[in-house]
């Protein structure tokens, strides 16, 4: 994937938008934690499935072992964010932490796996519990793994 070559277009949430200029012209040292909690977060890539386009959400940053958990889950809303459809469609992301963005490709985590990381989302993003709680859709988790 040449990421360089897609155009690239803000997502709707002007808060969102921000941090990630922000985290980006900073090279991750500023803009990188969600709002003023001070739990860190990560920039996640994404291809719109329908668009085309190049999208950057910031995300809670649940990482074990070199792998992320990318947590579903839009505050525990009846529906899937946007952006996890463009997951569906398309495996390979990139995510930031840091001062530059890596290659990564995702896999649906289901039984013990998605039970285990569920819990490292929990303990890094108590909410969590909470959006779970709330609806009757189970949260998807996909875990990013490094590609070489």
């Amino acid at each position: 994937m040449d990421w360089d070559s897609v155009e690239y277009e803000p997502g709707q949430w002007d808060w969102a938008a921000k941090q990630v200029e922000d985290y980006e012209a900073s090279g991750g040292r500023e803009a990188n934690t969600l709002r003023d909690t001070g739990l860190p977060i990560i920039i996640m890539w994404t291809i719109g499935n329908k668009s085309g386009k190049l999208r950057k959400v910031p995300l809670m940053r649940v990482e074990h072992g070199g792998e992320y958990a990318i947590v579903a889950s839009k505050g525990g809303d009846a529906n899937h964010p946007d952006w996890y459809h463009n997951l569906v469609a398309n495996r390979r992301i990139r995510i930031q932490d840091g001062p530059k963005p890596l290659d990564y490709e995702l896999r649906v985590a289901t039984g013990d796996e998605r039970a285990l990381w569920w819990d490292r989302a929990v303990a890094a993003f108590a909410p969590y519990q909470e959006y779970q709680d709330k609806t009757e859709r189970e949260i998807p988790v996909l875990i990013a793994h490094k590609v070489d």
